[in-house]
């Protein structure tokens, strides 16, 4: 960073990139009396509370302070606000606690007392306050300021102008008068024969979407201008006004033609960061391509990240994720799962990592195309991404596996996917949120061992039904008891009807009967069997099904 006008051209470049970047590798204070190397060190440092204490002790001392590290000081702290930068990879919120909170601008802040302690005040000292005032949301206090500027028979510079033009939309109401304001600015900028450049048409365009109906033709009579003054749009201005064109409820049609216009428009070329919001272009381009269902456009959105280092563009790691999950959502809803499955191996776990809905849509595409045989693999992927605490992710895949019957080898594959999600509810998961049995989740995977022939452990989990203080429903019963005819196993059909009855299911009579009908028992076991009916109080004399067919009525000749 240059050792002269430093601030005035880090300050200007923030509207250009994030300041993060600019920050210096070493932290460290070297000079500790109070001097203007001192003050001037701790603005090179970013160390917003120590050069505001510096700079309050140089003028307490009697020290005059040069005008350059006034201003420099001036610009430090309508960057950052009353508060040091965050110097970590932690995600900054734009609204943050400072001297400027939606709106309220609160009074005796060091913005205003350094510059109002200035000796003479510029149009840099007045373009680093203004800005500042934009950017911290005192719109109105902004605009004041300029006038106030104006009194004083300067003239601003084009960051100046720039920034007004964005608060314009914020000083106004009804559309009209926002455009009125956003004009009066830009002929004042003819008047003072202050040049625009790229970011002040970007900032003419991110206005102009707030301006109502009148917005798409004034977007494309920009764009002209852009063009006749030789001013080559940014990833940004298309950005803009595909927010201008694109609104949820409008017909779609409208919609995809001027997104296939721009990438048209776009093809093929490489872009670099000009403005911060050019990382928001692929995002959005990608999201109009998700809710219109155009994946033709979507593939040319994404050959155009793929051209030069365009990738740059899109973002820090959560844009990119946002990118890359709409377009993976978009793949699995509109093409074949052989498609989506050589997109997912090349995107995740590399570019993409993706959250419980992307895994979600997954599933859904692999149901859609008859490719639930690779839940299992899928299941593993889920495990490995840390999303296999998530109920309704673990819901939907058990529900896939229990809904239809297949192949041995898949029912046994499923069979040990269904272990192995038992397994997770079973021992917890320490620090992470544990799972927590549902009688859905419950029946899913009883009924998938059931369907593998694992008796055995399904019928541990239909005893875990009244541990966890579940109900199971009539269907599995009805599965359990499929499965019990086919071993012909007498004993385990008793004791099913008795579990039935012991969770009070209205189909417990019909079931019993349908055991006594299906089974071969002795009058010992029908005495054994009927009166365990009896004990657990869940029939009733007066009421039979079908007379001679009702256990109560077997009972009647073994009666004493």
């Amino acid at each position: 960073i240059p050792k002269k006008k430093t601030w005035y051209v880090v300050f200007n470049l923030f509207e250009i990139t994030q300041d993060r970047c600019l920050m210096p590798e070493t932290m460290e204070l070297c000079i500790e009396e109070v001097s203007e190397a001192a003050l001037l060190e701790r603005i090179m440092l970013r160390k917003v509370k120590a050069a505001v204490d510096m700079y309050d002790q140089l003028l307490q001392a009697g020290t005059t302070v040069s005008p350059d590290a006034s201003n420099d000081l001036l610009d430090l702290i309508c960057l950052y606000g009353d508060r040091d930068p965050v110097q970590d990879d932690k995600p900054e919120a734009e609204d943050v606690v400072g001297y400027y909170l939606c709106g309220l601008y609160l009074e005796n802040n060091n913005a205003e007392r350094i510059f109002n302690l200035l000796p003479e005040r510029d149009t840099r000292a007045y373009s680093a306050l203004i800005r500042g005032m934009v950017k911290y949301g005192a719109h109105v206090k902004a605009f004041n300021t300029y006038t106030d500027m104006l009194n004083n028979r300067l003239t601003a510079d084009v960051h100046t102008f720039n920034a007004l033009i964005s608060a314009a939309p914020e000083v106004r109401e009804r559309y009209t008068e926002k455009w009125d304001l956003i004009v009066d600015l830009l002929n004042q900028m003819n008047e003072q024969k202050v040049k625009p450049n790229l970011l002040t048409f970007n900032a003419l365009l991110k206005a102009l979407r707030r301006c109502g109906s009148l917005a798409r033709a004034q977007s494309l009579h920009t764009l002209s201008e852009m063009k006749a003054m030789g001013i080559a749009p940014s990833l940004a201005s298309f950005d803009h006004v595909l927010g201008i064109f694109y609104k949820a409820a409008s017909p779609s049609q409208g919609q995809t033609d001027i997104l296939q216009e721009v990438m048209t428009e776009v093809a093929g070329r490489t872009f670099v960061a000009q403005d911060p919001d050019d990382v928001n272009f692929f995002s959005s381009a990608m999201r109009i391509c998700l809710d219109t269902k155009d994946i033709e456009a979507a593939y040319k959105v994404h050959d155009l990240l793929r051209v030069g280092e365009n990738w740059r563009m899109l973002g820090d790691s959560f844009q990119q994720s946002i990118y890359y999950g709409r377009m993976f959502n978009l793949l699995c809803m509109m093409e074949h799962i052989d498609v989506v499955l050589k997109w997912y191996k090349e995107l995740i776990p590399s570019l993409y990592y993706p959250n419980p809905q992307g895994m979600r849509d997954l599933l859904q595409a692999l149901d859609t195309d008859n490719r639930l045989d690779m839940i299992p693999q899928i299941w593993k992927d889920i495990r490995r991404m840390g999303h296999d605490n998530k109920s309704d992710l673990v819901d939907e895949l058990l529900s896939l596996m229990a809904r239809d019957k297949h192949s041995p080898e898949i029912q046994e594959s499923f069979a040990v996917c269904a272990l192995d999600v038992k397994s997770l509810y079973e021992q917890g998961q320490g620090a992470r949120m544990a799972l927590e049995w549902t009688a859905t989740a419950m029946t899913n995977i009883t009924s998938v061992l059931l369907a593998a022939q694992k008796k055995q452990q399904a019928w541990d989990m239909l005893k875990l039904f009244k541990t966890k203080n579940r109900v199971p429903s009539e269907e599995l019963m009805e599965e359990f008891l499929a499965s019990i005819k086919s071993s012909n196993d007498p004993q385990h059909a008793m004791e099913l009807v008795q579990i039935s009855a012991s969770f009070c299911l209205p189909s417990t009579p019909k079931l019993a009967e349908r055991v006594l009908q299906a089974f071969e028992l002795s009058e010992e076991q029908k005495y054994d069997y009927c009166l365990g009916l009896l004990e657990l109080g869940t029939t009733d004399v007066n009421s039979t099904p079908s007379e001679g067919s009702h256990p109560l009525h077997l009972l009647r000749p073994l009666t004493p």
